[in-house]
């Protein structure tokens, strides 16, 4: 993490400009023309801080808002810590104050739109990760046609790069679009430091311009000075908000990236508790039982995790193929099966469906526990997937938790659905926590043979 403040000496904005590479993104030279908002109907926007909205996407907010696109604020701090010794404003004050200026500053670039405002805490946003996600999450939903534009990862600030992955990783489970922008480093970082292949200009025309000046001065906690005492100077003065002026707005593409699924299976080698839960144990017992077949050719399993239900079903298949993004899942799973003479026919891959997806044909495809990790366009995906390489008379499993699944815009329900509006209901048990579903034409076997 780069260390800076707001006070000291920094990189002017005619530094920035005057690099060719900044005409080049201007006029286009030697890149295809990124549009950000040509192929969407919803915008959102994240912040960290009352006032970033406006300083590294305020432009963004005004045209999107002006095309006719629906448009969202989500700002995940009150900036109450941006005079820690203000001697005329406690913490709540300037937290009181600073909604008041995200309301207007937003209304001014988007009229109608309200910020969400999640009141975490200034400065310790990365310990609430999960809940900016959470938020987002809840906002976006499915994310087709959607834009999510979020603070840099790289920005150098902790809160904001903290809301920046917590926006990626939203907009990897909602299926969103993801652009990002910078605000503090074009301050402290120089053109050298510049990964110019991923930055697009979004021209801003005259009305945006005047939104964005008139939205930046509403933050007047940050652009005039709280009083004439020390501790109450101007936060923005006139060589940082130089970066945010013009007719122009830089924004960053980079991968958008949700850690999430690893990462528990880093922390723990049984993080959903398979091995000791009696709710896991039971449900792959029922999965088992309702499978319609003693034995399968060729079978899928869906996002494997720690490979627990892909031993049991390695007893039943010839072959299996059981796939995962998670390398330390895979690894887990590895363990697992190589303890057990039945792991030799499991063959392990990661990836991500549908577009890891290994071709069929497939007598069997099992998803279990692992539907509502998926944006909706990948469910999508996934079911199309799953009917196009079914075999003749292939059977699909489904078995699922029935209870909300927060952080995630899908839930069991939805992923049953969505199978079952393509593929008919051979056989169901379901009680309060779980549903177990097997699908398919003419799957069930003759009762007297």
């Amino acid at each position: 993490m780069v260390t800076f403040t707001h006070d000291q000496a920094g990189t002017p904005a005619t530094a920035w400009r005057a690099d060719p590479r900044w005409a080049a993104l201007l006029d286009g030279t030697g890149r295809p023309a990124d549009d950000p908002l040509a192929e969407v109907d919803r915008v959102v926007v994240l912040a960290a801080h009352p006032d970033d909205e406006t300083l590294g996407a305020g432009g963004l907010l005004a045209t999107a808002h002006a095309r006719g696109l629906t448009v969202s604020v989500v700002v995940a701090t009150l900036g109450e810590a941006s005079h820690p010794r203000s001697p005329t404003h406690t913490p709540a004050q300037l937290a009181e104050r600073r909604a008041r200026e995200s309301h207007a500053a937003v209304a001014t670039l988007a009229p109608g739109c309200v910020p969400l405002l999640l009141g975490l805490p200034d400065g310790g946003v990365a310990d609430h990760e999960d809940t900016v996600t959470t938020a987002v999450v809840d906002v976006v939903g499915d994310g087709r046609r959607t834009l999510v534009v979020a603070p840099w990862r790289r920005d150098g600030h902790p809160d904001h790069e903290a809301v920046g992955r917590a926006g990626a990783a939203a907009a990897v489970r909602c299926g969103a679009d993801l652009r990002e922008y910078a605000v503090w480093f074009w301050h402290w970082a120089s053109p050298v430091d510049a990964p110019w292949h991923r930055f697009t200009a979004l021209p801003l025309g005259p009305a945006a311009v005047a939104a964005k000046a008139a939205a930046v001065r509403a933050h007047r906690t940050q652009v005039e000075s709280l009083s004439d005492r020390p501790g109450d100077e101007v936060l923005l003065g006139p060589d940082l908000l130089a970066h945010a002026a013009g007719n122009v707005e830089v924004l960053v593409r980079e991968p958008a990236t949700d850690p999430a699924l690893d990462r528990v299976h880093a922390e723990t080698d049984d993080p959903w508790g398979v091995d000791r839960r009696w709710y896991e144990q039971r449900k792959r017992d029922l999965l088992l039982a309702l499978l319609p077949h003693r034995r399968y050719g060729a079978a899928l399993e869906v996002g494997c995790s720690t490979g627990a239900t892909t031993l049991a079903l390695a007893a039943r298949c010839d072959l299996l193929t059981a796939l995962d993004p998670s390398p330390h899942a895979l690894a887990l799973a590895r363990t697992r099966l190589d303890a057990d003479p039945a792991g030799a026919r499991v063959r392990l891959l990661p990836g991500a469906v549908p577009d890891d997806q290994p071709p069929g044909p497939w007598d069997l495809v099992v998803v279990s526990e692992v539907g509502y990790f998926l944006s909706p366009a990948a469910l999508d995906g996934l079911v199309a997937r799953v009917v196009a390489d079914l075999a003749p008379g292939g059977v699909v499993a489904l078995a699922h938790w029935r209870h909300p699944v927060e952080g995630w815009p899908l839930d069991g329900a939805d992923v049953h659905a969505a199978f079952t509006g393509v593929l008919p209901v051979a056989a169901s048990y379901r009680d309060r926590d779980v549903e177990v579903l097997v699908l398919g034409h003419d799957v069930l076997p003759d009762p007297h043979d």
